[in-house]
C-alpha cells in the first residue's frame, strides 16, 4: 500500500530543511526511528495510521543513524523518538513508545486555536552550558586531555559499552568488540561541560568519538571504514 502523501522518508538535511519551511504554519511530526529497534517497528504503524487520519500534517520519517545531523541538532538520544512542531516552534517532544501520548499530543495540537503555548523554538541558538564554577576553560581543556589518555583507547559515548542510551554508540561498541579492541569509556551524558568541550577541542559535532593514544580518530563512520580497510588495526599495532 502506498504511503500516504503527507508521510516522506528524509534523505538528507537538505531535504529535511527544504520540507519543513514549505509551511511555517503546518504541524509537522518528525519520527526519529532506527531499524534494529523494535519497539520503532511497532510505532512507525502507528505513525503512518496518524499520517493517514491527518492529512493536513506533514510526517517526516528519519532514519536516526543515517541522518546524524539532523538526530544531534535535535538532542536525540534514543530511538523511537518523536517531535512535534509548527514550523519551527516546537510543540511536544515524546521519548519512547508511547503510541497514547503520541496520539493525544496530536489531537491536541491539531484542534481549532486555543490556548496551546509552545514548549520552545527551534529555530533560537541551543542554550549555553552551564560553567562549572571552579573550572576555567584552560582548567575544562586540561580534563579533557587527561580523560583522553586514560587509556590506549578511550570511547566517549552516550551511555555506558554495557548500556549504550543511542543506536550510534551501540554500533561503535560493537564494531570495537568485533575487533578485540580494549578500550576505556566515558558517558558524555553525565557531564555537559565534557560533552560540550570535546565538541570544540576535537572540531566533531557529534558522538559517540573514539580517542586513540591520546588523539582523535573520528565517530562512527569514520571507524566503520577505518574498521572496512585495515587502517584501525594498523593504527593499534603501531
Amino acid at each position: 500500500m502506498a504511503a500516504p502523501p503527507n508521510l516522506n522518508e528524509v534523505t538528507s538535511p537538505e531535504h529535511f530543511q527544504n520540507l519543513l519551511s514549505q509551511d511555517l504554519t503546518r504541524i509537522s511530526l518528525i519520527n526519529f526511528w532506527a531499524p534494529w529497534a523494535e519497539p520503532c517497528k511497532q510505532m512507525n504503524e502507528v505513525v503512518l495510521e496518524l499520517a493517514k487520519k491527518y492529512p493536513q500534517i506533514l510526517v517526516l520519517q528519519v532514519e536516526a543513524e543515517d541522518q546524524a545531523d539532523i538526530a544531534e541538532s535535535f538532542d536525540v538520544e534514543a530511538v523511537p523518538t518523536f517531535v512535534i512542531l509548527r514550523g519551527h516552534t516546537l510543540l511536544s517532544r515524546i521519548s519512547g513508545a508511547d503510541a497514547p501520548k503520541l496520539t493525544s499530543e496530536i489531537a491536541k495540537h491539531t484542534a481549532p486555536p486555543s490556548s496551546i503555548k509552545p514548549q520552545s523554538a527551534t529555530d533560537r541558538a541551543p542554550a549555553s552550558a552551564p560553567e562549572h564554577d571552579a573550572e576555567t576553560p584552560e582548567q575544562l581543556n586540561a580534563r579533557l586531555k587527561k580523560l583522553m589518555t586514560q587509556s590506549d583507547v578511550v570511547l566517549f559515548m552516550k551511555g555506558s559499552p554495557d548500556a549504550p542510551r543511542c543506536g550510534f554508540s551501540r554500533r561503535i561498541v560493537g564494531l570495537l568488540r568485533d575487533q578485540g579492541v580494549q578500550f576505556s569509556s566515558f558517558d558524555i551524558l553525565q557531564d555537559e561541560s565534557v560533552r560540550q568541550g570535546l565538541k570544540v577541542l576535537n572540531d566533531w559535532p557529534t558522538f559517540p568519538q573514539l580517542i586513540v593514544k591520546g588523539e582523535f580518530v573520528g565517530g562512527l563512520d569514520v571507524v566503520k571504514e577505518m574498521v572496512d580497510n585495515g587502517e584501525l588495526k594498523e593504527l593499534l599495532a603501531a
